[in-house]
């Protein structure tokens, strides 16, 4: 079931990414609305299809942005990766999971952005892109972490009934 839900899901959201949460600047950051709901997702215990939703959400920006299709397939993959380890790791404060799993994720996902631009003759430096672009991208996504996390626990609740997600 949870396979068949990425599509909507991931699909929306993708959407919503590109043409209103994208628009929205701090410095010259802005929020990853589907790097925060793949960290969410894979944070729901029972889930099993937390892999197929980063693939999935890595092809669509992949085919969507001016990125190599690579780093956002990649950058997703680990996103969930350290969701789904936090979450055995972090299980009774699933609130802090999710924003340590926000701000790894966004910091990494940023990073090898910044290294795929900089490999393709981008003229920012790299204090100018940690400073005016990663950080405030960082704080954007920390700010939407956690009701986008009660939301995706609100859908495993509604997707795995009668098991108990937290």
């Amino acid at each position: 079931m949870g396979i068949l839900l990425a599509i909507p899901v991931v699909g929306l959201a993708v959407i919503l990414q590109s043409a209103i949460v994208s628009r929205i600047h701090v410095l010259s950051g802005a929020a990853d609305l589907l790097l925060v709901i793949l960290a969410a997702w894979s944070l729901q215990e029972r889930n099993r299809s937390a892999w197929y939703w980063a693939i999935l959400g890595g092809l669509l920006v992949g085919f969507v942005s001016g990125l190599p299709g690579l780093v956002p397939l990649a950058g997703y993959l680990a996103v969930t990766g350290i969701g789904r380890l936090l979450q055995r790791r972090v299980w009774q404060a699933p609130l802090l999971a999710m924003l340590i799993a926000t701000f790894t994720g966004s910091l990494l996902m940023n990073l090898l952005s910044m290294l795929a631009l900089q490999f393709y003759g981008t003229p920012l430096t790299w204090s100018e892109s940690f400073n005016l672009i990663i950080l405030p991208s960082i704080l954007m996504n920390l700010l939407i972490a956690v009701p986008v996390y009660l939301l995706m626990r609100d859908l495993a609740s509604l997707v795995f009934p009668g098991e108990e997600t937290s």
